[in-house]
Parts: structure tokens; C-alpha cells; sequence
């Protein structure tokens, strides 16, 4: 079913244009509380945020679309998403929002809800919101007398930061130097002070948002600086969160990336060795590396697929009853402590088994050797690859692959590009049928 609001991570546009306007975010507030109402009791609404300026246009008309149908809202100012999670659970909230596009530039912003168990909505729960969204909205207005009121949480920073320094199963990080890029983004306060007070020498960098500078040549979107600040400062390893801190990537003592698809495997791994591996299983995404697959196999774990999005390995876990998941783009969700992706959890997870190992990061964390994999956008519409041109050049390719890699090739879900993926053992094979598929894609888009 087509969808006019919601993406696969909530709604998502260019700020104060449809649909990232104050008049949307009042709409989607409005037709949310309607269906979160239950019951007779004080119903009550989180609200979190990352740093972007838009921040301020959309935070005051979602409040102001749940007051307007009774319920009380309380404000958390600029938190990572999982934080929002947590605390909407934590709270005993009827339900929670995020406003951040997480790792898109900050002319961008979105809406993301999670139900009182601090998850992300499922696909009808969403449609039922669009529904409404487009209905009469007035009819279940509160009375005078009924109004919701708006508050802040004044120690939501401190709640969040001793939640997470409680994930850690090791007993300090003393000794390590720390980078951590934090992307100018949610977790610009409380990254840095989790790392510190469990005894880390950290160093601090993206840490002075603006408004506008959010993921901008910074964090897990732009790995470099804090790969180069790990190489100046000599550190021992890097850490870098994107805007709203739900995705993770590292980087070893000697600068190089490590990605979500080694940080996933090092866990699952350890984690099975451990017995808390449950069903012995990880779930990732379509584009996670072959490579990984192989390795998983290799240790006796299985791996199950899901489509691309973390709501979708969220809704596998749960169905197939795992503890970790995530997607090779760093959200790694370890539902054992949180029902979606933590970069700081999750990093402190790795920190675990680095500790334990009395190794270098390098030697931990590189647990296997990836498969070639190329993946290319090309601005387009997915109707193009229902192009009877593209379609042949598709199929051509597949064949010429063969059995030896895959291919993942979508319609973004959040972005107007279509996504090309191959990987398989032939570098320059892989190279050149991607290349070929987004020329097809191009030439008919």
C-alpha cells in the first residue's frame, strides 16, 4: 500500500516543506493521540529531539497537537533516539516522539513514534495515523478544563547516562584514549560524559552543535575526522555516533573504518561463546556482507535477512526471538537493553570484549574479511527498474554473477535514488555489472 506520510523511519522531508511543516507536525500529533488514548487515566506523551534548527518549528506543534487532545506532554530537549525509547517505557508514557532525520544534513528533520513499549510502530498502526491525518481532527478535541500540560524532564540526561553506563559488563574503561565523534548531533552531551565517568581518557569531537552543522563531515556518516583524530592523538580506538546516535561505527588504533556488519559479528560472536546469543542467531539487513554470512556460518550462528530498515530487523528479532541485530550501516540493536539501535550501547558492548581480550582494536574487531561489494545510487524513481530496457540488463547481469554473489538493488526508502548492491568474490566483476545497472537505470529514469 502507498504511503503519503510515513517512510521507513517515520516522516522524513526538507524542513518547513511538506510534510516537515508545523502544520503536518500538529496534524500527525493530533491523529496519534487518538488512537494512544486508552483508557481513563493522565495520558502522557515524550518528546526528544536532536540539535537541528528545525527542531524549534516542529517541537512546539507537536506539543501543541497533543495538548490540544488532552495529553500531558514532557519535553527531553536534544537526546539520542534510543534515549527516547527508554524513557518513553521508563515513564510509563502512552507514547513517544523523535524529531531528527537522524543522518541526513540538517535542512532535513523527521518524526518518528514509538508505542508505550518504546517500539517503533508497526506498518498499520502508521496507516491508521495517515488515515486520521487526512480526516476531521476536531472532533475529540479536549475541553477547556481537560487541556494537556507541557513540562520538562529536567534530569533526562542523567536517567539516560546512568541507563547506559549499566549496559556495560566490564568493570572500567581505565586506561583506554577514546575518540568520540558525536556528529554534532543528540548525543553531543551525553556520549563523552558515559565514556568519562567509566574511566576513559576521552576526546571529544563534533561536540559544539549549532543548529545547522549537525553530521555535516562528521560522525558515522563521515567517518574520516574521527579516524584522524584517532591518529593524531594516538588513541586506542574511535567511536563515531550519527546525529541521533541510534548508529555505530569504530575505527581501530591504526585509523581504519570498522563497520556495523564486524561490529554485529564480534558481538554475536562473544556473545554466543557467552550463552546470550539467543536462538543462536543474528538478524541484518539485505545489504549486510556476504562476508559475514560466511563467518556466522563458520561459528555455528545462523543469519536471518530482513529488508533494509531497522524497524525491520526490530520486527524479525522479535518474531524469531533474537537479542542482536542491525544493519552494516551501524544500528545495532541489542533488544536485551533496548528496542532499537544504541551506538553507544553497542559500543560499549565491543569495549566489553576488547577489555577482556587484552588485545589492540585491530586484532579484535576485524573478524573477518569482506566480500568485494559495490553500491552505487542513481537519482531515479523505482518505477525505473520496471523498465523493460533495465530489466533485461538486470537479468543479464544476475546470470553473468552467478551463484558466487548476489545482488540488492531498491527504491530508497527515504531518499528519491535508486540503490544498486552487488557483491561476490570477483572485485572487478562486481565493479563493472553495478556500473552497467546504474548506467541502464540513468539512461531510462
Amino acid at each position: 500500500m502507498t504511503r503519503k506520510y510515513f517512510g521507513t523511519d517515520g516522516i522524513r522531508g526538507r524542513a518547513n516543506q511538506e510534510p516537515m511543516t508545523a502544520e503536518t507536525a500538529l496534524r500527525v500529533a493530533m491523529a496519534a493521540a487518538g488512537l494512544f488514548k486508552r483508557g481513563e487515566h493522565r495520558h502522557r506523551v515524550v518528546i526528544g529531539k536532536d540539535t537541528r534548527l528545525s527542531g524549534y518549528l516542529l517541537e512546539p506543534a507537536l506539543t501543541a497537537g497533543f495538548v490540544a487532545k488532552g495529553m500531558d506532554v514532557i519535553l527531553l530537549g536534544p537526546l539520542p533516539t534510543p534515549a527516547v525509547a527508554m524513557l518513553t517505557k521508563s515513564l510509563r508514557a502512552d507514547m513517544g516522539v523523535m524529531i531528527s532525520a537522524s543522518h541526513n544534513p540538517y535542512q532535513d528533520n523527521g518524526i518518528k513514534l514509538f508505542g508505550p513499549d518504546g517500539g517503533k510502530l508497526s506498518d498499520d498502526l502508521e496507516q491508521q495515523i495517515e488515515a486520521r491525518m487526512d480526516g476531521d481532527l476536531t472532533d475529540d478535541h479536549a475541553a477547556p478544563e481537560f487541556l494537556g500540560r507541557a513540562s520538562r524532564l529536567e534530569d533526562a540526561i542523567g536517567r539516560y547516562v546512568e541507563y547506559v553506563k549499566a549496559t556495560y559488563p566490564g568493570g572500567n574503561l581505565a586506561g583506554l584514549k577514546i575518540v568520540v565523534d558525536c556528529a554534532n548531533g543528540a548525543a553531543y552531551k551525553v556520549a563523552p560524559t558515559v565514556l568519562w565517568e567509566l574511566g576513559a581518557e576521552v576526546i571529544p569531537v563534533a561536540v559544539t552543535p549549532d543548529g545547522r552543522n549537525i553530521n555535516d563531515h562528521c560522525g558515522a556518516t563521515y567517518p574520516q575526522l574521527m579516524q584522524e583524530a584517532v591518529l593524531l592523538h594516538q588513541a586506542d580506538l574511535g567511536i563515531a555516533l550519527d546525529g541521533d546516535a541510534d548508529r555505530l561505527i569504530m575505527a581501530d588504533e591504526k585509523g581504519n573504518r570498522i563497520d556495523g556488519d564486524q561490529l554485529m559479528g564480534l558481538i554475536a560472536h562473544s556473545w554466543a561463546k557467552s550463552g546470550r546469543l539467543k536462538n543462536n542467531a543474528l538478524v541484518a539487513t539485505v545489504m549486510s556482507n556476504l562476508g559475514l554470512e560466511r563467518y556466522l556460518s563458520k561459528h555455528g550462528i545462523d543469519l536471518h535477512r530482513t529488508p533494509v530498515g531497522d524497524r525491520y530487523v526490530v520486527e524479525a528479532m522479535r518474531e524469531k526471538g533474537c537479542n542482536v541485530g542491525g544493519e552494516q550501516s551501524g544500528h545495532i540493536v541489542l533488544n536485551d537493553y533496548c528496542s532499537t539501535g544504541d551506538g553507544l550501547i553497542a559500543a560499549l558492548q565491543v569495549l566489553s570484549v576488547i577489555r577482556e581480550s587484552g588485545r589492540k582494536v585491530s586484532e579484535v574487531c576485524a573478524v573477518f574479511t569482506p566480500v568485494p561489494q559495490v553500491l552505487n545510487n542513481v537519482r531515479a524513481r523505482g518505477e525505473t527498474l520496471d523498465h523493460p530496457a533495465v530489466r533485461a540488463v538486470i537479468a543479464s547481469a544476475e546470470t553473468r554473477l552467478g551463484s558466487g554473489g548476489r545482488f540488492v538493488i531498491r527504491q530508497s526508502g527515504t531518499e528519491p535514488l535508486v540503490r544498486v548492491m552487488a557483491e561476490g568474490d570477483d572485485g572487478k566483476l562486481v565493479q563493472d555489472l553495478v556500473t552497467e545497472i546504474c548506467d541502464a537505470v540513468r539512461a531510462h529514469a
